[in-house]
């Protein structure tokens, strides 16, 4: 009788070992990072949750002895009786002074970021990278005193030359006086987050892909076209990371705010005029004064700002999700 030959079963790598030899799944270092990292992610979420529902707890405290509209009141008298406070004035500063503080940084970190990277030579290049890294490192209230003492006394004739041309507008209408501003609050935020954005921007850019570069160089391509179709094409995600952190410091900066800023409860459509404010500024200023359901209230302001930062940092997460051929191991 026949016998049909019986397919042997194929060969199985064995398990990847480490330099000592041992199975790498089962080396004692591998376990214990594998803890800690994990040990470390879960006790982040906890933390957040913590906050989270802190911030929820002293909020509907604060929401039930509110007798205004939280979101539309323009007004915030929480250690009045009743209390009467909303978070309007407070919205619409913070976000305006960020976006203008974006649009003011990113061009101008990219381009610095981009002359470091690929175009400075390396005498050059060196002693202005630890420049920027040291910008990064100044206190926030060296920002706040330097814009208050030179910034907001120069800015007089910008202003001026802003309402004469631009005035017509509404929006870059200047009455006179100090310029203490959410224009100015702009400014100084877009100086103080230019280094952050610069530093990531300039590590991204610098771990282009060297042969792509090289051969594009070799086509005839000029330094322009080299970096307009290689460096920034791969590092779109890495300069939108960049600056959802440099928007997340400006949406919490407190003490530069509340020195170069003057606050009220009331929106101006210009710009450059004094007036409004925002969450981190009036946390700042009230929570000294503040009675028990004036720091719940601040508390409440807090947790705005707190899901309005989440949800940029989700954006930026969806953004970046949409290129996932992006990463720093294909360099």
């Amino acid at each position: 009788m026949d016998i049909a030959p019986t397919a042997s079963a194929a060969p199985q790598s064995p398990p990847p070992k480490g330099p000592s030899g041992k199975d790498s799944a089962t080396r004692p270092g591998d376990r214990i990072f594998l803890g800690l990292s994990r040990g470390s992610g879960i006790t982040l979420l906890v933390i957040m949750a913590a906050i989270a529902v802190f911030l929820t707890w002293r909020t509907l405290v604060a929401l039930a002895e509110n007798e205004g509209n939280f979101l539309t009141t323009f007004e915030w008298s929480a250690n009045a009786d009743p209390p009467v406070f909303g978070i309007a004035v407070l919205a619409y500063g913070t976000i305006v002074s960020s976006i203008i503080a974006m649009v003011l940084a990113v061009p101008v970190a990219v381009g610095i970021a981009l002359f470091i990277s690929h175009y400075a030579p390396r005498r050059v290049a060196t002693p202005l990278a630890y420049v920027v890294d040291l910008l990064a490192a100044v206190p926030s209230i060296i920002y706040g005193l330097w814009g208050a003492l030179f910034l907001v006394p120069h800015l007089t004739g910008l202003y001026e030359w802003f309402d004469q041309f631009l005035g017509w507008t509404g929006v870059l209408s200047y009455d006179g006086g100090a310029p203490r501003s959410l224009f100015t609050v702009g400014i100084l935020l877009a100086i103080m987050i230019l280094p952050i954005v610069t530093n990531v921007s300039r590590e991204v850019f610098k771990q282009s892909p060297k042969m792509q570069e090289e051969a594009a160089l070799a086509l005839g391509a000029t330094r322009w076209e080299v970096v307009r179709m290689a460096v920034l094409p791969f590092g779109r995600s890495g300069v939108i990371s960049a600056s959802m952190l440099g928007l997340g410091r400006a949406l919490g900066e407190t003490m530069a705010v509340a020195t170069v800023l003057s606050p009220s409860f009331l929106i101006n459509v210009s710009l450059l005029n004094p007036g409004g404010g925002t969450f981190a500024q009036n946390i700042a200023a009230g929570f000294k004064e503040a009675g028990d359901i004036g720091r719940d209230a601040l508390i409440a302001s807090g947790l705005v700002l707190f899901v309005i930062t989440l949800l940029v940092n989700g954006a930026a997460r969806l953004i970046i999700a949409r290129r996932k051929e992006y990463s720093g191991a294909n360099a």
